[in-house]
Formats: structure tokens, sequence, C-alpha cells
């Protein structure tokens, strides 16, 4: 459960329609994030970025 500054954030593949959860920091990472991760429908390694 996130607390404080913390929030659990939703990821959604650039090339797929996955979706990943994290937790960021809203005081230290203000902008929107992209991480390149593992997507397992597309067995391969892609962009991730922040959805709303």
């Amino acid at each position: 459960m996130a607390k404080g500054a913390r929030e659990i954030i939703r990821l959604k593949s650039t090339e797929s329609d996955h979706c990943r959860s994290t937790v960021k920091n809203k005081r230290n990472t203000t902008g929107r994030i992209e991480l390149k991760k593992y997507d397992p429908t597309l067995r391969k390694h892609v962009t991730y970025k922040e959805a709303k």
C-alpha cells in the first residue's frame, strides 16, 4: 500500500495492451516515467509508459 508521496501507477506497453503496476515517488519524479520492461505477450523487451 502506498504511503505519503509514493503512489501506485500503471505502466502501459507501447506495442501491446499489456499493463504493469509499480510505485513512484511523486515528489522526486514529477514527470511521467518510461521504462524498458519485458512484455510477455510479445516475448520481447519494449518501452512501457506511465498511463493515467
